[in-house]
């Protein structure tokens, strides 16, 4: 069996012109990132999705670089073949190319990701092209950008309405002559992601954005049933939620009752 290669930066524009779909799970923690890793995922997010998912916030907009980092670099240690790509939260980029630089520079000294990823398009160009001017690879996302969910009207799927393709479109190109090497695109009409992928030379990776994207991403929490709901474009690849609730249930009624620890679990001497 062919050992699996590290994935790397150049990687992605010869799996979009093969044809070879690029999968994208997000993680937070290491023994995650060591577990998707060894599975085969391609690329690891680590999305400030954590906000909602991890911390407890009710959005994403509360997360501050200083709780970033840290998971960010746990992902990074747990991923031995995965190419990481780790979110600068909201209000550590927008003001500036110069502030994006030095958060980007943070987070790549700190948490040693592979990649920096931030919402927006041509209004954020310039500070991309300061990113990869500084040598700092950089993944764009467009359509429903969780950062900007008030001026987006809430979870509102994008691309529709005469003149949102041409809109979109001008987006992802300003994105990609700005140095992106990668899109997301989320909750974006199929059609639309469709003509999108087509028309552009770097990857797309959809989230809720049809099967036509060059790759696919979900938080790992909804691909694998950890919660109550997920979003109507997840499928659950697994019951982790469930097998978690069972097992600790089951640990909880055998400590109350006394049959754990067992002598196979405890040290006479």
């Amino acid at each position: 069996m062919t050992e699996r290669k590290k994935v790397r930066i150049h990687h992605f524009r010869d799996m979009k012109a093969r044809g070879e779909k690029i999968t994208m799970l997000t993680a937070y923690d290491y023994p995650t990132a060591k577990l998707f890793d060894e599975a085969g995922v391609d690329v690891l997010l680590v999305g400030d999705s954590l906000g909602d998912n991890i911390l407890g916030h009710h959005n994403t907009g509360a997360v501050t670089l200083d709780e970033m980092i840290p998971l960010a670099r746990a992902v990074s240690r747990g991923a031995a073949k995965a190419f990481v790509i780790a979110d600068l939260p909201f209000g550590t980029y927008e003001v500036s190319p110069q502030q994006a630089v030095e958060s980007s520079i943070r987070m790549m000294k700190e948490a040693q990701p592979h990649a920096i990823k931030f919402e927006g398009g041509r209004r954020v160009a310039a500070q991309v092209k300061a990113l990869t001017d500084a040598g700092i690879p950089f993944v764009g996302h467009l359509g429903f950008t969780p950062q900007s969910e008030n001026m987006l009207g809430g979870r509102r799927i994008q691309g529709r309405g005469d003149g949102a393709y041409d809109d979109m479109l001008a987006d992802a190109l300003a994105l990609q002559e700005a140095g992106a090497c990668m899109i997301v695109l989320e909750m974006v009409v199929a059609p639309v992601a469709e003509k999108l992928t087509a028309a552009l030379d770097i990857p797309t990776i959809g989230i809720g954005a049809g099967p036509d994207t060059d790759g696919q991403v979900l938080v790992w929490l909804d691909a694998l049933g950890m919660g109550d709901w997920s979003p109507s474009f997840a499928k659950h690849f697994g019951e982790v939620g469930k097998a978690m609730r069972e097992a600790v249930a089951g640990y909880v009624s055998e400590v109350k009752a006394g049959t754990f620890p067992t002598a196979d679990h405890t040290f006479d001497e």
